[in-house]
């Protein structure tokens, strides 16, 4: 595990542009004041809009079974229609 830099305050409100584009390509960094971390930047995660064939295969593959006739059933009791608006 890599110990991510520490950064001042000053430094963020000086160099946040420098900074953010670190974050945004995926470096974390710890906040400081008065030399006390107060706080940690670090990269949003990015959701995938793609799952492979064999990724989809191994996760239905641990899914729970579903019981298609209370599936239907359940599905003919919703009541609430998104077109109805």
């Amino acid at each position: 595990m890599s110990v991510q830099p520490e950064i001042t305050q000053r430094d963020l409100r000086n160099r946040s542009r420098e900074i953010m584009d670190a974050v945004r390509g995926g470096q974390s960094f710890t906040v400081t004041r008065d030399g006390h971390p107060i706080g940690e930047l670090v990269p949003l995660r990015r959701r995938r809009r793609f799952v492979s064939r064999l990724e989809f295969g191994a996760m239905s593959r641990t899914a729970p079974e579903v019981d298609l006739d209370t599936f239907r059933a359940d599905q003919d009791t919703d009541q609430d229609d998104p077109y109805a608006r």
